[in-house]
């Protein structure tokens, strides 16, 4: 049983799962995720993603879930706040994330693989519009 293992006597994933109940007997009404999936390998990830996604929809209460990695993003969360450098970039739900992203940063930052860029200018008046971007085939 876990509660006669010490934590260090625990995986990984059954940390993650012991501290998760510890934090749900107390009932509380935001959960704070620090990078909770960053230490477990492949399968286990996606398996305690799956849990966490359950454990939102079933206890309805706020989750607040800070990760680098954009498919936990993209997946768990209803809305997304994209930061560069400490700086707010955009706050939206992962459809308006991918769909209209609000500068080049989150556009380059959601989706994989990753866009590319080019620079290009407009030269031309009227319908005899024609981009320049030299050195793109």
């Amino acid at each position: 049983s876990y509660l006669d293992r010490k934590p260090r006597e625990l995986s990984g994933g059954e940390r993650q799962r012991v501290a998760l109940g510890r934090a749900m007997v107390r009932d509380p009404q935001v959960f704070l995720f620090d990078e909770p999936l960053s230490n477990l390998d492949a399968k286990l990830r996606v398996q305690v993603r799956a849990e966490i996604k359950r454990l939102h929809q079933r206890v309805r209460a706020t989750m607040i879930y800070v990760t680098h990695d954009q498919v936990e993003a993209m997946t768990l969360g209803d809305r997304i706040a994209v930061l560069r450098g400490g700086v707010l970039q955009q706050v939206a739900d992962p459809f308006e994330l991918y769909q209209r992203p609000t500068n080049q940063f989150v556009a380059g930052f959601i989706g994989s693989p990753p866009i590319n860029f080019f620079s290009a200018s407009l030269r031309g008046e009227g319908a005899a519009n024609l981009w320049d971007a030299s050195g793109v085939a």
